[in-house]
């Protein structure tokens, strides 16, 4: 299968699964606070207010204000931003690197491949969310330095999948002519193996969206993300947990923000697995 037939098989799904629909419409509805937050908030998302801090939900404030009065709808909106863009950008720096490192230690095979999926071993030897941790530290606290870090996290399970597809897909019998007539090695990559196993590879994408955001998010909760006074989830559900029992809804704000953004991404991914199971088509 081409990547259009991969795409327009992922619109299908969209279409046709209502739980895929709204994971995507909760996607769309994040995309509109990053693309325009000025047009859904009249707050700028660091302005402080100390007269009016804690103020409860209601207008203006829909979602209240914090300990220092800024408002905490606005601080969601701008989130957005962040959320997005940690979560499709550290899935695409995962997917990238780690579907090439995959895809070339399975298609040569051999020494190539038990020294390349040595380093793919030693980095999944380690909880992900630990070695993050500590990849973070080490890098030093910033929202780029996390990312970074969840991207090499995640990139050996991209890795590693890419892997066993170049193994199956190297075995066919297009592959092997395309060998014998002298194809080019990067054409063989790119068009024949890569391509034609691509369809697990974009499930996983798709459910590692939600892994991102939540390791991201934690290290937000650590201090080691986003440095205050960026409006990111995790910081700020960190930074609000203190008033928890006086003032719920500047700590469940982002709280349930990310709980509904991965389970958009979780049920995209779901219906996707689906899509892409052969098992499925077939009883379809």
């Amino acid at each position: 299968m081409t990547l259009r037939e991969h795409i327009d098989g992922a619109r299908e799904v969209l279409r046709d699964n209502r739980l895929a629909a709204v994971g995507g419409a909760i996607l769309v509805a994040l995309s509109i606070g990053l693309v325009l937050p000025r047009a859904l908030s009249q707050y700028p998302p660091t302005a402080i207010d100390i007269f009016h801090k804690f103020a409860a939900p209601g207008w203006p404030h829909p979602l209240g204000t914090d300990a220092f009065g800024r408002d905490v709808f606005a601080r969601l909106v701008f989130g957005a931003r962040y959320t997005l863009l940690i979560g499709f950008g550290v899935v695409a720096l995962a997917f990238a690197a780690g579907t090439i490192y995959g895809t070339i230690s399975g298609f040569f095979g051999g020494f190539v491949d038990d020294a390349m999926m040595r380093l793919v071993d030693a980095l999944l030897s380690f909880p992900s969310l630990v070695l993050a941790i500590v990849l973070t530290a080490t890098f030093g606290p910033s929202l780029g330095n996390a990312m970074l870090s969840v991207a090499i996290v995640l990139a050996p399970q991209f890795a590693r999948l890419a892997r066993a597809q170049a193994i199956s897909v190297a075995a066919r019998p297009f592959v092997t002519a395309a060998i014998s007539i002298g194809v080019p090695t990067p054409r063989i990559l790119v068009r024949y193996v890569f391509l034609n196993g691509i369809g697990p590879l974009l499930v996983q994408a798709s459910l590692s969206v939600g892994s991102a955001i939540l390791q991201t998010a934690s290290l937000g909760f650590l201090g080691l993300g986003a440095q205050p006074p960026a409006p990111e989830w995790g910081s700020d559900l960190a930074a609000n947990l203190a008033y928890i029992d006086d003032a719920p809804w500047v700590s469940l704000a982002p709280g349930v923000a990310i709980f509904v953004t991965v389970l958009a991404c979780n049920l995209i991914g779901d219906a996707l697995s689906d899509r892409f199971d052969p098992r499925q088509r077939r009883e379809r």
